[in-house]
């Protein structure tokens, strides 16, 4: 504190000595330290899981129950502490209008069907939209006041006026965002023609209509329903779209007798764009904050895999400050290599240090922290790249930007002549940009699965 005290009193002339001085009476640690508080890059995080847990066990609790007030208190938590301490109640953060932290499900592995009932579980598609809380209060005279939570808890509202202002009920719902036209739900990136808005126009309202697809509901006026298995709070659900229609739909749960019939519906579903997957939840599942063990499980459908090769390297932040290990990689265009992302995840610590030896190695040129590295057809290194979708963007030169690329390999055995074109991933993102499956206003209750 006094460092940056003294540096913000000192003229501009007398810096340069104070930053001396500093530096010749400091060790190497603080050397380091005080380098890092100067250029801004010293960066303190702490996951919201690992500080639930902390917080938990300063008061004897489990981090289940911190998970059920975290978004209704803010700094500087003063009710929360003085809760963990013995010294007051526990926080309310409200029925009715608030946020609540959601239930999440784990990614489910291969060998984890065969310990698994079918008939035990819902299934229903996983929708590639904007996971939000609906909250809404009906006033005497019959108005509705609706908010909008993002899965973080931020309050969303004000960026889809035309949804909360269609809603009209009173409780919580969880569900998907989506922009759907004529039943028929859109690809991500009409949503993304919604977000970072300052003001909403009538025009993108009427382009891109937003509607909610929920699965599942937590209050029903002031009643808490999240204790009731998802069986008894799905029929709720669905007898409350069923009255409530417009823009609030069900997300319609799927038919199916074991899990090969599931794993051939959820193949099926390659060719929508609106589908991530297929979400299982066990229909005596509570409503959990957190990611409870053994009571939801998402199942994606495999990434897209496409063969890039590596053009630019950046050094990474932290224990990776001395490596190169953020990577734009790029397809073929007419002879040429255009850009169309950036990775820095999904190799191992081994696989880390190869790639760091081989942008020494193969550097071109240097333009500030970016080394250009060699990607001509001969010279140079395929990367394999896994994505969840593709965009249309302005800011690669390729017009085309992936979602969530991730190295899957690196393919040492492959010469850059041998990557994958634009004209590919053109023809891919043309496909998904065709519209999604039909949602209907209201959801028919599934069979039973059998054996």
């Amino acid at each position: 504190g006094s460092i940056v005290e003294r540096i913000g009193q000192a003229s501009r002339s007398e810096v340069p000595t104070l930053v001396s001085n500093w530096l010749d009476a400091l060790d190497e640690r603080g050397r380091w330290a005080l380098l890092k508080l100067m250029t801004g890059g010293l960066r303190i995080g702490v996951s919201a899981s690992l500080a639930k847990q902390a917080l938990a066990r300063l008061g004897g609790m489990d981090p289940a129950d911190i998970e059920e007030v975290w978004h209704g208190v803010e700094p500087p938590y003063s009710a929360l502490f003085a809760w963990l301490e013995g010294k007051a109640g526990r926080p309310d953060p409200g029925l009715v209008l608030t946020f609540r932290s959601p239930m999440l499900a784990h990614p489910i592995e291969d060998h984890e069907f065969d310990s698994l009932d079918p008939a035990e579980f819902a299934a229903e598609w996983k929708w590639d939209g904007i996971r939000v809380q609906a909250a809404g209060r009906v006033s005497a005279e019959g108005g509705a006041a609706i908010r909008l939570f993002s899965r973080s808890g931020d309050d969303i509202t004000a960026a889809f006026p035309d949804l909360a202002g269609a809603l009209h009920f009173e409780g919580v719902l969880d569900g998907e965002l989506v922009v759907m036209a004529a039943d028929v739900v859109a690809p991500f990136s009409a949503v993304q023609q919604r977000l970072n808005r300052k003001a909403v126009s009538a025009r993108i309202m009427a382009e891109f209509p937003a509607h909610l697809i929920a699965y599942d509901f937590l209050f029903a006026d002031e009643e808490d329903l999240r204790t009731l298995a998802l069986s008894e709070r799905r029929t709720r659900l669905d007898a409350l779209i069923t009255a409530h229609g417009g823009r609030l739909r069900a997300s319609p749960q799927l038919a199916f007798q074991n899990w090969d019939d599931l794993a051939r519906q959820r193949a099926e579903s390659a060719q929508d764009p609106a589908i991530e997957g297929v979400m299982l939840k066990r229909l005596n599942s509570p409503y959990l904050a957190g990611r409870p063990k053994g009571q939801w499980y998402k199942w994606k459908r495999d990434p897209g895999l496409v063969d890039c090769v590596m053009m630019y390297a950046q050094r990474g932040h932290g224990k990776r400050s001395s490596y190169y290990s953020d990577f734009t990689f790029g397809v073929w265009d007419e002879g040429r290599l255009v850009p169309v992302g950036k990775a820095y995840f999904g190799f191992s610590d081994a696989e880390l240090i190869e790639l760091d030896r081989f942008v020494r190695q193969n550097t071109l040129n240097r333009f500030g922290p970016v080394r250009e590295v060699k990607h001509d057809a001969e010279a140079g290194l395929v990367l394999e790249i896994a994505y969840e979708g593709l965009q249309v963007s302005g800011r690669h030169k390729s017009g085309i930007a992936m979602r969530f690329p991730r190295i899957h390999r690196i393919r040492w055995d492959k010469k850059p002549g041998e990557a994958d074109s634009l004209m590919t991933l053109r023809s891919t993102l043309d496909r998904m940009r065709q519209p999604g499956p039909p949602v209907d206003a209201s959801s028919e209750p599934r069979p039973r699965p059998t054996e």
